[in-house]
């Protein structure tokens, strides 16, 4: 297969039907979740809402001490950390957003996606709950965000996690999907919906070891990626558009840096690691290797994701 989709910031999620049939559309659309039903389903008392720039957005601010920012990557949700945070809440106060429109987040209009960047975004919600400054945390374009924020707001984040986040525009011309997965990418192609099985393909693709990802966690994603289309579905997400912008941003960069990377990544290997590790050339930059791991570290391994995240919040010191 020869697919030159951006997997690595959209990760399959801007595949469309050239032209569905209307009895296919009509199945579609059926078998789409509205954000009431979301909101519904998935709401728990630990999440709240709050407006920032005009964009609703669905957060968790929990624990005291330190703050750690946690962004999810694009197909993901705040429930990327649900196994992560509650191993640093008794250190650490642990803020964690659905990127909007992801999640149980609102819509993002073509006029906040004009005005709104990942990075002025993230710093408003810090802003709204009264945060100063954070280690942000980021897995996948999540970490790209992070990445963003400390570049524009130098002064609000002491530290910086990236885990498998691209720092180059991504191809994915050297992927080797197996057959079944191939086979629902192409029903993919066709409907431009997600089926159970392709999200079960997907998962199985991206993981180090296929076992590790939950039922649950493998209902949320379905879920979740069948909401019902929305505009400016990337106009938060930490992507790499603008690659000379990126690579400023980049070396813009002077808090200390930590990679945590999922050696067994198909999208990024570990090359990827050294690359960006080159791109942030003015600070200090510690990687930590995940062998057995996938694209999703926090997904696959949360409590030694977990326990590395606090090594490195103890051990690095804010300049």
């Amino acid at each position: 297969m020869n697919r030159n989709l951006c997997l690595g910031t959209v990760l399959f999620a801007l595949l469309v039907p050239s032209c569905p049939t209307p009895a296919l559309a009509d199945h579609v659309l059926a078998d789409r979740l509205t954000l009431e039903t979301l909101r519904q389903e998935y709401a728990d008392p630990d999440g709240q809402f709050a407006e920032i720039g005009g964009v609703e957005v669905y957060y968790k601010d929990q624990g005291k001490g330190p703050a750690i920012l946690m962004i999810h990557g694009s197909r993901s949700t705040l429930r990327t950390w649900d196994r992560v945070a509650p191993e640093l809440l008794d250190r650490y106060r642990v803020v964690r957003y659905d990127v909007p429109p992801n999640g149980l987040s609102g819509p993002v209009s073509d006029e906040a996606a004009n005005r709104l960047e990942p990075a002025n975004f993230a710093a408003g919600l810090l802003d709204y709950l009264g945060v100063d400054q954070v280690t942000c945390v980021g897995v996948s374009s999540g970490g790209t965000a992070c990445m963003y924020l400390a570049a524009a707001y130098p002064g609000r984040v002491n530290r910086l996690i990236m885990s498998n986040s691209p720092s180059d525009p991504v191809t994915t011309d050297h992927l080797n999907e197996p057959p079944p997965f191939e086979e629902a990418i192409r029903v993919l192609e066709e409907t431009g919906f997600e089926t159970e099985d392709f999200m079960d393909l997907y998962l199985d693709f991206f993981s180090g070891d296929p076992r590790r990802i939950s039922k649950q966690t493998r209902r949320e994603y379905h879920d979740f990626n069948r909401r019902v289309k929305e505009a400016n579905r990337l106009a938060l997400t930490g992507r790499v558009r603008d690659h000379e912008k990126t690579r400023r941003a980049m070396a813009s960069v002077r808090t200390p840096v930590l990679l945590i990377w999922g050696v067994r990544d198909e999208l990024l290997p570990p090359a990827a690691a050294g690359t960006l590790a080159g791109y942030l050339e003015n600070t200090l930059v510690s990687t930590v290797f995940m062998p057995d791991v996938g694209h999703y570290p926090p997904l696959e391994s949360p409590l030694r994701f977990a326990r590395i995240v606090a090594a490195f919040m103890e051990a690095a010191v804010p300049q």
